[in-house]
């Protein structure tokens, strides 16, 4: 038993199998103004609230022959609980890894960065278009500064697979600067994703905040016929201090004479590491498409708070923006007026120990809120939007 968990291994190291898991409790405190309401008598935005955000069990099982297997399971999400769920084999002596199962299509360092990692409590608001989890096949390869990971996948493990058609998805990444004190990273990626003649496609993003509802929600979108994706991506770091961007593009076809309808997002943040080290970079994962990734804040011993320390402090602050607006030349029928957000968002993160993280954001935001949340026709006048956020999170 050790910070990563209970573990058990064979003497020769032939197979290790380890437990663990992730607990977060969220506190949110939120308004808006002119307050929004969704029926006559309840806020959208507003509601004081304490909840689990992930409470996670997970399984690790390693074989010296390169297979593995990976199980997470999420008490706290009630419509997708099965997270992880995958068999990979890293080929001996290989730079190459296979996946097959359920985890993220290779897609966007924003969503790819582990939960237990991310700067604030929560992703950005361009997270809205990602494709996050489903179930498929990947290969991955990797060199000392660079990685190139491809999929296909079906719908996800929770669901019914062949709801939502099928996906290609593949992510590039290069770091022309790989050193101990600096790092400059690149990465773009693309997918598409071909939809059933019966499926529907829509986008949403909660205001930064897990315990609010969606402001900007682009609500069911008939009558597609794909989804194609597009995403940049760029980290700069040097020393304690770190800056980070990403931009995506989604455009779903139409089919029966329905127009393309578009939408964009993206992110830039920094974070300052007060009185620690910089993140680690992670060139190439153990499993899946998780590859080129910032870690997590190292907590030195003498640091930590049970061998007398003040523990590790990091401050971040992030705008991101999201518009669900479709502005092309079509009929406004076709439109989609899912509302535009902008988010300003200031951090603070308080590392303890190593399995310990206290969290608290502010969050200030100006939305256009979407059609369907004002119930008019077209977006209504800007609303501001606040909101304190704060974590316990556990991790082991």
């Amino acid at each position: 038993m050790d910070t990563k968990g209970i573990g058990y291994a064979t003497d020769d190291k032939a197979m290790q199998f380890r437990i663990g898991g992730r607990y977060q409790e969220d506190f949110s405190s939120a308004s808006t103004s002119p307050r929004l309401r969704s029926t006559r008598t309840t806020p959208l935005v507003g509601a004081d609230g304490i909840d689990s955000r992930r409470a996670f069990v997970e399984a690790y099982l390693t074989l010296n022959n390169g297979l593995s297997a990976v199980f997470q399971y999420d008490f706290a999400n009630a419509t997708q609980p099965i997270q992880d769920g995958v068999l990979s084999y890293h080929a001996p002596n290989t730079n190459v890894i296979y996946t097959i199962g359920n985890f993220k299509e290779p897609f966007s360092l924003n969503q790819l960065i582990s939960d237990n990692n991310t700067t604030f409590t929560e992703r950005s608001l361009m997270d809205g278009l990602a494709p996050a989890r489903n179930f498929g096949g990947a290969i991955a390869t990797y060199g000392d500064q660079w990685t190139a990971t491809g999929g296909v996948y079906a719908g996800n493990a929770n669901n019914t697979l062949t709801d939502n058609g099928f996906s290609g998805t593949a992510r590039v990444t290069y770091a022309p600067i790989l050193e101990k004190t600096q790092l400059l990273h690149f990465g773009i990626a693309g997918s598409y994703r071909s939809l059933d003649q019966a499926a529907t496609a829509s986008f949403n993003s909660r205001p930064e905040d897990f315990l609010e509802r969606a402001l900007v929600n682009t609500g069911t979108l008939t009558h597609a016929d794909s989804i194609e994706r597009i995403n940049g991506e760029a980290i700069y770091q040097f020393a304690n201090m770190r800056v980070q961007g990403e931009y995506t593009y989604v455009n779903v076809s139409g089919q029966s004479g329905t127009s393309d309808r578009s939408f964009q997002g993206g992110y830039v943040e920094g974070a300052w590491v007060v009185n620690g080290a910089g993140r680690p970079y992670r060139v190439a994962a153990p499993y899946g498409s998780e590859m080129a990734v910032l870690q997590g804040v190292q907590v030195e011993d003498f640091q930590r708070v049970s061998n007398g320390g003040f523990g590790v402090f990091e401050l971040g602050v992030r705008y991101s923006a999201l518009d669900l607006n479709d502005r092309g030349p079509r009929v406004l029928a076709q439109r989609a007026n899912g509302g535009s957000e902008q988010d300003l968002t200031a951090g603070l993160n308080w590392y303890p120990d190593r399995n310990i993280r206290m969290m608290a954001d502010y969050v200030h935001g100006w939305v256009s809120p979407a059609a369907s949340i004002t119930e008019v026709a077209t977006p209504r006048r800007e609303v501001e939007s606040d909101a304190f956020v704060g974590r316990m999170q556990l991790f082991w």
